[in-house]
């Protein structure tokens, strides 16, 4: 109501009369339209400015810069700026401001060295600007020097100052000069403890992130949804999304971020009904709804778990929902891979056919949906046909193919890399290595290992893999051994790698022990892969009766691919009775798996026990599990 009668008052400014209105109106109702946005209003105004004879007044020329840049109209706003002969910080501060708000952030960074050229003096409300367009730009070194202008103009220790020097150093990557701003603030709001939180997340420090919050509560601030949302995200990095679902319970009225930030925290950790759950939840309690975030994360889970049928209603939701194009654009990765997954190769390529064709999101998408259908010769004849579009891959586009290559394609791929600016991109050679692996150039793969200037937790990772899928258990225990001087930290993934290698190799000694130590000196809790791992080794080295007792002495309840393990070495061996107890556990976790009733009764005939053989095809007939036999007229 505010607003419609200002505007009102705007429209019947009068025309015959200009002196009606003095300076001190005029300038309280530019104010006003700036601060609603009003820019035909604050037009109207301007004529009656100029009416009024105060158009090269510089004040008022001022407020009219300021007005302009406001509401957005920046060539009005420069065009006023070049009529003053000496502008003050308050028509510079206008200037940067719209820079700012709009992403110009070079153009606000040029604007504030010419700004100093001049001899104007920056003050308070100019830094914030400059330091956000920094951050943008990730400009370390000039952030350093505005912040050194900060200190000469005495503003080092105004909050919102400080508050913008934080997240300028750390979306710069210099976390721990925002830390000591954090640290030196005579005072502090929500906004200073929620940029530094958000600074260690973003790189990389997730458990100071976390035990800042709880310095924040005992120093008396009460964490924010920005806050709570934040550490959620921190937690979800870490794979701790349980940590993370109980500070969403603790959200009164939790916002699309923290739904989203759910969904995509338990999608990338493999937990993929849960992602697809909370997504149903959300969507039931009809509260809060998707957003194109939201939407791509949750179809990278329904793409995992073949859920056609909800990928479909994402769809359809989409489109009905937000803009085409815009849908397509966001989501349309996921939502190609996730029809590929379902073997819907038409409704992919329809998918693909809607996105931007000279994205190279789009192709990646489709070499990716192919690799996931080990359709290897599809994926190399896209990357082929992205090559003579004259597309320009990236990174992902490198990682994604390679593992659909054959040697004699990989050796191509690998001289395009050689040749192009990838060598400083781990994930490419990571990939690099898989493939040498898998194709039996071991010794190759590890030259590549071993000429990396900098190596991440998957390059150690794959290598391990490498030479135990070579039955290189030694060289896969020597590189775990060099892995613990470096300073990446092994995972869960390092030490399945390393304990398949062993029982790959076997080195039956050194995997219980490497299984003893990862808990014992490496503080990991085993998980079921790792105890499926040792189960293998004990079995391929004919110690069933000992693999039988470490399943007993589980804290976890073993899984059909432990038994299953445990059964394929019982066959190899001829050992009737723990095939029986394999068979019998197999029966109950995965009924209507014919191939474990035949795996017993081959057993059993083997043995001789022909009535117990007789007995189990038996009972895959009272479970519908013998197809018919096959005859001929002939």
């Amino acid at each position: 109501m505010k607003v419609f009668l200002f505007k009102r008052a705007i429209s019947s400014l009068p025309t015959s009369n200009p002196n009606l209105l003095s300076s001190f109106q005029l300038n309280h109702l530019l104010q006003l339209c700036s601060n609603s946005k009003a820019l035909h209003q604050g037009k109207q105004l301007h004529q009656h400015i100029i009416l009024c004879g105060l158009d090269h007044h510089p004040f008022m020329l001022t407020k009219l810069v300021q007005m302009y840049a406001d509401c957005g109209d920046l060539g009005s706003a420069q065009a006023l700026f070049d009529k003053l002969s000496q502008p003050n910080v308050f028509a510079w501060t206008a200037i940067l401001g719209f820079y700012s708000r709009n992403g110009l952030s070079d153009e606000c960074v040029r604007t504030y060295s010419e700004m100093k050229l001049k001899g104007v003096l920056p003050d308070k409300y100019v830094f914030p600007k400059v330091f956000r367009a920094c951050g943008q730009l990730l400009w370390l070194e000039v952030g350093i020097q505005v912040h050194k202008d900060v200190v000469l103009c005495g503003c080092e220790f105004d909050l919102q100052v400080c508050n913008s020097l934080i997240d300028m150093y750390s979306k710069s990557g210099d976390v721990g000069s925002g830390r000591r701003v954090f640290d030196e603030m005579v005072e502090r709001d929500v906004l200073s403890w929620n940029s530094m939180i958000s600074g260690y997340v973003c790189n990389g420090f997730l458990e100071f992130s976390v035990e800042l919050l709880a310095s924040m509560r005992i120093r008396g601030f009460e964490p924010d949804i920005v806050t709570w949302n934040t550490v959620m995200d921190a937690y979800c990095r870490m794979g701790l999304c349980d940590e993370a679902w109980e500070i969403f319970e603790q959200i009164k009225e939790p916002n699309i971020i923290s739904w989203t930030t759910l969904v995509s925290g338990y999608s990338r950790i493999g937990n993929h009904e849960k992602s697809l759950g909370i997504f149903r939840e959300m969507m039931s309690r009809r509260v809060v709804f998707p957003d194109l975030d939201s939407l791509s994360s949750v179809l990278v889970s329904c793409r995992h778990l073949g859920a056609l049928v909800c990928g479909q209603e994402i769809h359809g939701y989409g489109i009905r929902s937000v803009d085409s194009s815009s849908f397509y654009k966001s989501a349309g990765a996921a939502l190609l891979t996730m029809y590929v997954r379902c073997k819907r190769i038409q409704d992919a390529v329809n998918v693909f056919e809607l996105m931007d064709r000279f994205d190279v999101v789009t192709w990646n998408a489709m070499i990716l949906g192919f690799v996931d259908l080990e359709m290897g010769h599809l994926a190399l004849e896209c990357f082929s046909k992205m090559q003579r579009s004259g597309i320009m891959n990236n990174q992902i586009t490198i990682s994604t193919v390679l593992p659909a290559c054959d040697l004699k394609s990989g050796k191509q791929v690998h001289a395009y890399i050689t040749k192009n600016s990838f060598s400083s991109v781990i994930p490419v050679w990571n990939a690099l290595i898989h493939m040498y692996s898998k194709c039996g150039c071991i010794g190759t793969a590890y030259s590549i290992f071993s000429n990396m200037i900098s190596r991440d937790l998957v390059s150690w990772n794959t290598m391990i893999g490498g030479f135990g899928m070579h039955g290189l258990g030694q060289s896969a225990l020597q590189l775990l051994r060099d892995m613990s001087h470096s300073d990446v930290c092994p995972n869960s993934v390092t030490f399945t790698s390393a304990l398949s290698a062993c029982s790959h190799s076997g080195l039956v000694d050194e995997g219980l022990e490497l299984f003893h130590t990862m808990t014992r000196d490496f503080g990991f809790t085993p998980g079921m892969e790792h105890f499926s791992c040792v189960v293998d080794l004990l079995a391929r080295a004919d110690r069933l009766e000992d693999a039988v007792g470490f399943i007993e002495k589980m804290p976890l309840k073993p899984s059909k691919h432990i038994w299953s393990a445990l059964l394929a070495a019982c066959r190899a061996q001829q050992n009737v009775s723990v095939a029986k107890l394999a068979a019998g556990q197999l029966f109950q976790l995965e009924p209507e798996h014919a191939g474990n009733y035949v795996t017993l009764s081959n057993i059993y005939a083997r043995a001789g026990r022909w009535d117990d053989a007789v007995a189990v095809r038996k009972l895959m007939e009272d479970r519908g599990l013998v197809k018919p036999s096959g005859y001929s007229w002939i």
